[in-house]
């Protein structure tokens, strides 16, 4: 036997396409039927289980048995399943730039998307109603908010800022999440921990504002840093007049004036802003472990808002070529020629060649005819 088995390829070379081997003497009665696989369907990996290949095909399951999806994701490891794309097939993420952005029939949400689109909702609920606040606050809507205009500006800065940063966080995860565009949801993912900072931080000053010597911090702010204008601000809404009287740093209008009865503001002033710093950083530290749950969301569902992985593709490293189909009839080759003979091997590669089913004949169009002439070389070089 000659050391190169390349010669028993030879008689194939009229041959448009190649098909899987069958058995030796299929066409006897009693034999198996041969094969209808092509070579491109090498293997059905473990690690995807029968129930992760066979998930919720819906009403429509008996119908797309007989189809064979470009691509990848789930239906790429079903039975018979193409392993290999079209000429032009860049399906990225549920989006066919071939066909000018058209959406692809993708009907169906995972359980990780659906997540995903509820902690986004929560997320855009309490932002909106966070900013709402707000901006009541600053139209004077609010009871006592000229107080706080006054008095609390650098928190209630902050906190218009966290509430319209997560509100804009939000708005960027619809499109990632309706679209199924990973490249958004990760930008997503990201602003979630700026807007994370951005919550705690009004939380955290009005907390230490809170509890620590908050009643030396109001006679400060009294003093030094309300001015005539603030002071006369607070004195109309709490109907005071003066700090501990009308004769100590008070500012005059018309109801505050030395023989005013109203009593001194510091007592209301002092329980107003116990009353509305608890409550701030009660609310802000609220909804540290939701915005954290909807962190969390982000990172692990924001990659499987579909079945797919990756493109949907086979690698171009791991796609068959003309180069490895040689490689691999010629392998096949030299195995039947080692354990049946030269002459057995060359009438069992020519049954198969007669023999390929048109699903092979699909996947292996154009391998043939590169494999075909390697074959007439290396069987004229045989010859020779």
């Amino acid at each position: 036997m000659t050391g190169s088995t390349r010669h028993i390829l030879a008689p194939s070379h009229d041959q448009d396409h190649l098909g899987p081997p069958s058995p030796m003497y299929a066409t006897r009665a009693g034999s198996p039927a041969p094969s209808s696989h092509s070579l491109t369907v090498n293997y059905l990996p473990s690690k995807f289980s029968n129930s992760l290949v066979s998930r919720r095909r819906g009403k429509d399951a008996k119908g797309m048995q007989g189809m064979m999806p470009r691509g990848g994701g789930v239906d790429a490891f079903r039975s018979n399943a193409s392993r290999m794309p079209g000429k032009g097939d860049e399906d990225y993420d549920g989006v066919d730039v071939s066909s000018g952005g058209r959406l692809g029939g993708k009907a169906r949400w995972t359980r990780f998307k659906v997540i995903l689109f509820v902690a986004n909702i929560v997320l855009s609920c309490y932002s909106l109603c966070a900013l709402v606040f707000s901006l009541l606050t600053y139209f004077h809507t609010l009871k006592n908010a000229r107080i706080l205009l006054v008095a609390n500006t650098s928190e209630l800065a902050l906190s218009t800022l966290a509430a319209a940063f997560a509100l804009f966080v939000s708005l960027i995860g619809y499109p990632g999440i309706l679209l199924n565009n990973r490249p958004f949801l990760a930008v997503y993912t990201f602003l979630l921990w700026i807007a994370f900072g951005l919550l705690v931080v009004p939380g955290y000053i009005t907390y230490k504002r809170r509890t620590l010597n908050l009643e030396a911090k109001v006679n400060q702010q009294w003093s030094q840093e309300l001015g005539a204008a603030g002071r006369l601000t607070i004195q109309s809404v709490l109907g005071c007049c003066g700090y501990f009287s009308p004769f100590v740093e008070a500012t005059v209008s018309a109801t505050c004036y030395s023989r005013s009865i109203l009593p001194g503001c510091k007592q209301q002033f002092l329980e107003f802003q116990e009353k509305a710093l608890t409550r701030w950083y009660i609310v802000s530290f609220g909804l540290v472990p939701v915005h954290i749950a909807i962190m969390a969301a982000g990172l692990l569902c924001s990659n499987h808002v579909t079945y797919r992985f990756g493109k949907g593709m086979m690698p171009k490293a791991y796609r068959l070529s003309r180069e490895a189909m040689a490689v691999i009839m010629e392998q096949y080759a030299s195995q039947l020629a080692d354990q049946y003979g030269a002459d057995a091997a060359a009438h069992m590669i020519a049954n198969n060649s007669g023999n390929t089913g048109p699903r092979a004949q699909t996947h292996t169009r154009g391998t043939g005819s590169g494999l075909s002439g390697l074959g007439s070389g290396s069987g004229s070089g045989s010859g020779g």
